[in-house]
């Protein structure tokens, strides 16, 4: 008997596509299946001339029967064994669409793992089919630990209330032990529940996975606990991307990426040092993974814990207690944890006066001397510089050339290392110059210091310093230079845990989160420079990183106590009385915040106020901010929502690095004292802008994109 013919592809369905927004292809692109297709089926459908993942999605007639003698392009196959991603997803991700100004497409697309792009339906039936580790043997309970008073009512209260919550706990008041709690609690209640933990950083997630794992895997499987970030294999997100949507895994793991991970059962989002501004992305969707998380658990019933030692000034605020005049106070719970676990004190802060020290003094003798003392009695240091490389600049004695990238507004990096000139914005790379490129003298120097200088000097100075069992000092560095091979940075800091290193100098990616024994003192030797910065947020950032890296010292009391020893924060300043160092002095985070939130009232800045950015990068800067004034104009002349007096806009101005790989870029800031108007304006501008980019005059324009709640200005 033949077989009877496929029925003709008669079902029309929309389909969500990686299409920019200034393409004009629009939402959603319409195709015909040979069956109904529920939304969030993920599908393979004919662009142009490619083949491309798509993600079937809701619409006023998301399905329905195409009519008599219409033709349309047929979708090319569905990725069976796949459950659809759910409305609370699809939900999530209109929303981040909508609010960052983006294709709906380009941000459910990117959401998901790249490896599913490329994954044909039939080469992704055969990886469904390999057989799933077993989860090995299993316990009824797990061994906890007892919790402080502190700590108890933290969790009591995040079990009691619906939230969000802020946590805010010093450094070392166990706040990854309430996480590690209230996950337990969730898990144990629901069979089907998951939970959501997210870091800042890629280089904290090993040791909140081990955290986990030794805790969950025993009583859940081996498969329980998963990770999700940039730094993982395509397959390995894939396998842990498709655990998380099954609802196999129990916990999932990750930076800011992590916050669209598919999780059908979610009850519960972690945002650990939720003040990080590594959880803003800062290519394509620029969308908060924080602020994501906050909207995504009210929509999906989920709580919401965010946990900080330094909380970000908008999360403080949110968090304000009830007053008479506000009775209601906050929209956020803010639980406090003030102690130390094992009873140990916070670093008493040391500042030193650099303008009592000789000129050009890098260590001054104070410091050094608290370095040596703690060498010798076998304790850690740690030295926090926030610039790599050996020395900003090179520069001529002679004609005053500098090392300036010839493609950026910024100077080349000397690393002394591999003897290069390193562009820290393009890459681009060239060999240490023997003479002046301009003059021809040999007289060239380094101007400023790096922390590959920094480990140089340190060597050289501690070189007659011995520890306790004789041997010379040992110094480590752990920057982004000294952590590119895979498995460096988990061997470095396994040598810092081990009692290997005695100082340890590095950027801020050993300031926070890593909790470091040892370590007794910390100094921060060229902190001022944020002092002064164009950046309102630039006193905030310096507060909480100086802070959190305070919080590294004398975290464990009890060796601290044995080598009755003090944890110290040396501070090395030029402006001792600063309101930033005198806070730190204090660990008053409560009163720094009191005063910042102050003056960002008197200045209408947030939190009290809305912001967005519209950047627009081109060949020229007079085409830039060119692209910019017209598109402002034909604001003013559409008459806009907002324009009435709601919504300033300001005039172009350059970015602080103008120029960065050969291209001009310029910004346009735009302010509103509602959310909702600042919103309904840029809706309404994006058609104005586009239609602005499409004009003759601004053919030089490379490229530009909207920045909502920006962080940097």
């Amino acid at each position: 008997m033949p077989t009877p013919p496929p029925s003709p592809a008669r079902h029309l369905v929309h389909v969500a596509l990686h299409t920019p927004s200034h393409s004009g292809v629009g939402d959603l692109l319409s195709y015909a299946s040979d069956r109904a297709l529920p939304p969030g089926t993920l599908v393979r459908v004919p662009l142009g001339t490619r083949e491309v993942l798509g993600v079937v999605w809701d619409a006023d007639a998301a399905t329905g029967e195409l009519p008599e003698g219409a033709t349309m392009r047929a979708i090319a196959g569905v990725l069976e064994g796949v459950a659809p991603l759910d409305l609370p997803w699809r939900r999530l991700v209109a929303f981040a669409a909508r609010y960052y100004q983006r294709a709906l497409g380009e941000v459910a697309l990117a959401a998901l793992p790249p490896q599913l792009r490329d994954l044909r339906p039939e080469q992704l039936a055969r990886r469904l089919k390999r057989p799933a580790k077993a989860a090995g043997d299993t316990t009824d309970t797990i061994e906890n630990i007892a919790l402080s008073p502190e700590q108890e009512s933290a969790r009591a209260r995040i079990s009691s209330e619906t939230g969000p919550f802020l946590l805010f706990g010093s450094t070392g008041s166990g706040k990854t032990e309430v996480y590690l709690r209230c996950v337990q609690e969730m898990l144990e209640a629901d069979p089907t529940a998951q939970a959501l933990v997210m870091v800042p950083e890629i280089n904290l997630t090993p040791q909140l996975e081990d955290r986990f794992v030794s805790r969950f895997a025993p009583r859940f499987g081996a498969g329980a606990v998963v990770s999700l970030h940039s730094g993982m294999t395509n397959p390995q997100r894939l396998k842990s991307w498709l655990a998380a949507h099954s609802g196999t895994a129990r916990i999932v793991l990750g930076t800011r990426m992590a916050v669209f991970a598919s999780m059908p059962g979610l009850k519960l989002i972690v945002v650990d040092e939720e003040h990080d501004p590594s959880y803003k992305q800062q290519e394509g969707a620029r969308y908060s993974a924080r602020d994501l998380a906050i909207w995504r658990g009210r929509e999906q019933g989920a709580k919401v814990l965010l946990g900080s030692a330094t909380p970000s000034l908008e999360s403080w605020h949110a968090s304000r207690p009830p007053t008479p005049d506000e009775p209601d106070g906050g929209r956020y719970v803010r639980l406090h944890m003030p102690s130390r676990i094992g009873a140990g004190a916070l670093a008493r802060v040391k500042r030193v006066d650099m303008n009592q020290q000789p000129r050009r003094t890098v260590f001054s003798a104070p410091l050094l001397q608290a370095i040596t003392d703690r060498v010798g009695r076998g304790e850690q240091s740690m030295v926090l510089l926030n610039r790599r490389g050996y020395a900003p600049v090179l520069h001529c004695v002679d004609c005053g050339w500098k090392s300036d990238c010839p493609h950026c507004s910024a100077h080349q990096v000397f690393h002394k290392t591999d003897r290069t000139l390193r562009c820290h914005h393009c890459g681009y790379t060239v060999r240490v110059p023997a003479h002046c490129p301009t003059c021809g003298s040999p007289d060239i120097h380094p101007m400023g210091r790096g922390t590959e200088q920094l480990e140089e000097q340190l060597a050289a100075l501690l070189r007659n310093v011995q520890r306790p069992d004789g041997n010379p000092a040992r110094i480590a560095r752990i920057d982004a230079d000294t952590t590119k091979a895979k498995g460096a940075l988990e061997e470095q800091l396994a040598q810092v845990h081990a009692g290997e290193v005695d100082v340890l100098v590095g950027t801020q990616m050993i300031a926070k989160g890593h909790d470091f024994r040892r370590i007794t003192l910390v100094a921060a030797v060229q902190p001022d420079g944020a002092l002064f910065s164009s950046d309102f947020r630039a006193s905030e950032r310096l507060f909480s990183l100086l802070m959190q890296a305070a919080g590294r010292a004398g975290r464990d009391a009890a060796y601290v106590a044995a080598q009755a020893s003090q944890a110290e924060m040396w501070v090395q300043t030029f402006h001792p009385q600063h309101a930033v160092y005198e806070a730190l002095r204090k660990h008053d985070y409560e009163a720094f915040a009191a005063q910042q939130l102050k003056e960002r009232e008197e200045a209408a800045m947030p939190p009290f106020a809305y912001q967005a950015l519209v950047r627009a990068d081109a060949r020229t800067q007079d085409v830039a901010q060119g692209f910019l004034q017209a598109a402002s104009a034909a604001a003013h002349a559409a008459a806009l929502p907002g324009l009435d007096g709601t919504v300033i806009l300001f005039p172009p101005v350059p970015l602080t690095i103008q120029r960065v790989a050969n291209v001009e870029r310029a910004q346009m800031l735009m302010e509103s004292s509602s959310r909702t108007a600042l919103q309904r304006f840029l809706a309404a501008w994006q058609p104005v802008l586009q239609a602005t980019r499409s004009q003759p005059a601004h053919k030089g324009l490379t490229r530009w994109l909207v920045d909502v709640d920006p962080l940097a200005i």
